[in-house]
């Protein structure tokens, strides 16, 4: 099978020229930088749009052919490459799709770039929630019934925006059908795949939202390919959506420089997958169940295993995930992310001869629950399940309407039924826990008390340390 990648051979063609840099960016290929040797090298080919590179915003060229292969391997109509990260592919599909005062049916335990797309628009956001997934201990996947009870009461709505998978790997057998209902009313399906980039790798992992019928598909290639950080990929397939609505606002959205480093990462991320055979998915599905199995032979370790075979979840009982984290970073292993419960790891796509230190991992784990045992047995607070929701919600407040409002900082205890005036999120999964115009409940409140007693991270304009939040006044 001949293997392309075109972005990366025009980088290669142009670096060996020996060219002689008159041109941005004012590293000089590296030469004027003081970076470490090892970054320093790259630098090399950290180049601007050049005769031979293409342009980005107007490709033709190498990047041209690229996304023409990025879009046949993911079966699309058309496929881009993004170096904003999935944040601006969240953007682009959004102010694409709906306009100011506009209605749009959205899954409450959204990213936060999709709840920041909305307000950047102005639309008028209608939530659903999820149903509380028992096995991860997580807010999962919307039922067919509660999206059906949205589209009822808002058949107006200009699309409906969907999370697959969840961060934890939580992938919906029930989206094919909800995506199948939305079309029915000509009402386009918007889905963040952030964490779903190599789903279409095998048929180990669940299907892709490309392939079961969304109209725009955004994945972070970067999360589980081998592409560097902010690099994504966005995909559209409609007959509801014109692509070129999406690229308008891709070329307003991302940067007018873009990173050849990124763009070059893509290409091969993009070739990686389009050359992953089944032999690779079986060698990958070997070597994860042999780990996993060392795993639990670990007392009294819990794995969790999840839809999603790139996730995995380990518990300590009588200690927090945020415990855990911090005593596998006493030993060197740094996961994804860490809640209440348990830790995530994130596993690599590894293919057919590929190795990952998995061995050297266990000890490790081993070593850490050692540690931890040494400290003696804690109490685990345990986090509210999002369960009290409402299944259907809308903000008591739109976004133009938060903009004219007037605000105040008060104790949190005291917001039980106050209107938040700002986005509360803990980081990771960047999920928020409030939202602006929304109502807070004691069931919220609860969750963020915990969180903030377990050590929680939060993102957000708060004064948490001063134990204040900003509501309506």
């Amino acid at each position: 099978m001949k293997r392309e990648r075109p972005i990366v051979s025009a980088l290669q063609k142009f670096t060996g020229q020996k060219p002689m840099s008159w041109h941005v960016p004012g590293h000089k290929s590296g030469l004027l930088s003081n970076l470490p040797s090892t970054i320093k090298e790259a630098l090399t080919y950290d180049l601007t749009e050049l005769t031979g590179l293409d342009d980005y915003h107007h490709p033709e060229e190498a990047i041209a052919q690229a996304e023409t292969l990025l879009a046949g391997t993911y079966q699309t109509s058309r496929s881009f490459f993004l170096v904003n990260g999935s944040t601006v592919g969240n953007l682009a599909m959004i102010y694409a799709t709906c306009k100011r005062n506009e209605k749009v049916i959205v899954q409450r335990n959204a990213h936060k770039s999709i709840f920041h797309a909305l307000e950047l628009v102005g639309a008028k956001a209608i939530y659903v929630s999820p149903l509380w997934d028992e096995a991860t201990k997580t807010a999962g996947a919307v039922p067919t019934t509660t999206l059906e009870e949205a589209l009822l009461l808002h058949p107006d709505a200009k699309a409906v925006v969907i999370t697959y998978p969840t961060y934890y790997g939580v992938a919906s057998k029930e989206l094919e059908h909800q995506i199948q209902l939305c079309h029915e009313l000509k009402i386009p399906v918007l889905v963040d795949e952030a964490h779903g980039a190599h789903f279409i790798a095998s048929n180990a992992f669940p299907p892709s939202a490309v392939q079961l019928g969304a109209d725009v598909v955004v994945q972070s290639a970067h999360k589980t390919l081998p592409a560097m950080t902010m690099s994504s990929f966005l995909h559209v397939n409609s007959e509801l959506i014109h692509e070129e609505n999406i690229n308008h606002y891709l070329r307003m959205l991302q940067s007018s420089s873009p990173s050849y480093l990124l763009l070059a990462s893509l290409d091969d991320a993009r070739d990686y997958i389009d050359s992953y055979l089944e032999s690779d998915a079986n060698y990958f599905k070997e070597k994860r169940y042999q780990w996993v199995e060392a795993l639990r032979s670990i007392e009294p370790l819990q794995v969790i295993e999840v839809e999603d075979p790139l996730k995995l979840l380990l518990r300590f009982p009588g200690y927090t995930g945020f415990q855990l984290k911090e005593a596998l970073e006493q030993q060197g292993l740094f996961v994804e992310l860490a809640d209440s419960y348990q830790v995530l790891f994130v596993l690599p796509l590894l293919k057919h001869g590929q190795t990952y230190p998995f061995a050297e991992a266990r000890i490790r784990i081993k070593e850490a629950i050692i540690n931890l045992r040494k400290k003696g047995v804690t109490t685990i607070h345990t986090v509210a399940s999002p369960n009290e929701y409402t299944t259907v919600s809308i903000p008591e407040y739109s976004y133009d309407e938060l903009d004219q409002l007037e605000k105040e900082w008060i104790p949190y205890m005291r917001a039980i039924g106050r209107v938040a005036a700002n986005m509360l999120i803990p980081y990771p999964p960047g999920i928020p826990l409030f939202l602006p115009g929304e109502k807070i409940t004691v069931a919220k409140l609860s969750q963020l008390e915990e969180l903030l007693a377990l050590g929680a991270a939060f993102q957000g304009q708060h004064r948490l340390d001063e134990k204040l939040i900003r509501v309506i006044k």
